[in-house]
Protein backbone atom coordinates (compact mmCIF):
# COMPACT_ATOMS: atom_id res chain seq x y z
CA UNK A 1 0.00 0.00 0.00
CA UNK A 2 2.84 2.30 1.05
CA UNK A 3 4.39 1.63 -2.90
CA UNK A 4 1.11 1.94 -4.60
CA UNK A 5 0.08 5.24 -3.09
CA UNK A 6 2.91 7.03 -2.23
CA UNK A 7 2.47 7.57 2.03
CA UNK A 8 3.29 5.23 5.06
CA UNK A 9 0.39 3.62 6.65
CA UNK A 10 0.50 5.52 9.54
CA UNK A 11 0.13 8.57 7.69
CA UNK A 12 -2.78 6.83 5.83
CA UNK A 13 -4.29 6.21 9.47
CA UNK A 14 -3.47 9.66 10.55
CA UNK A 15 -5.71 11.02 7.91
CA UNK A 16 -8.87 8.74 8.87
CA UNK A 17 -8.34 9.81 12.48
CA UNK A 18 -8.37 13.33 12.21
CA UNK A 19 -11.17 13.32 9.17
CA UNK A 20 -14.61 14.87 10.35
CA UNK A 21 -16.33 11.52 9.03
CA UNK A 22 -16.99 9.02 11.63
CA UNK A 23 -18.68 6.24 9.47
CA UNK A 24 -16.84 3.46 8.40
CA UNK A 25 -18.37 4.00 4.63
CA UNK A 26 -18.12 7.12 4.35
CA UNK A 27 -14.44 7.19 5.33
CA UNK A 28 -13.92 4.40 2.85
CA UNK A 29 -15.92 6.40 0.09
CA UNK A 30 -13.67 9.86 1.09
CA UNK A 31 -10.43 7.71 0.95
CA UNK A 32 -11.74 6.52 -2.62
CA UNK A 33 -12.59 9.94 -4.26
CA UNK A 34 -10.47 12.05 -2.40
CA UNK A 35 -6.95 10.29 -1.92
CA UNK A 36 -7.18 7.50 -5.07
CA UNK A 37 -7.70 4.55 -2.95
CA UNK A 38 -8.80 1.57 -4.30
CA UNK A 39 -12.17 -0.07 -2.33
CA UNK A 40 -10.04 -3.15 -0.45
CA UNK A 41 -7.42 -0.85 0.26
CA UNK A 42 -9.88 2.27 1.79
CA UNK A 43 -12.00 -0.60 3.85
CA UNK A 44 -8.82 -2.28 5.46
CA UNK A 45 -7.45 0.69 6.70
CA UNK A 46 -10.64 2.52 7.47
CA UNK A 47 -11.50 -1.17 9.23
CA UNK A 48 -8.09 -1.41 11.13
CA UNK A 49 -7.95 2.40 12.08
CA UNK A 50 -11.44 2.20 13.85
CA UNK A 51 -11.02 -1.32 15.23
CA UNK A 52 -7.63 0.70 17.15
CA UNK A 53 -9.76 3.70 18.25
CA UNK A 54 -12.34 1.50 19.58
CA UNK A 55 -9.38 -0.70 21.84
Amino acid sequence: MEKKYGRPIEEWKDLVRTSPLTKHMELVAWLKTEHGLGHGHANALVAHTLAEKAA
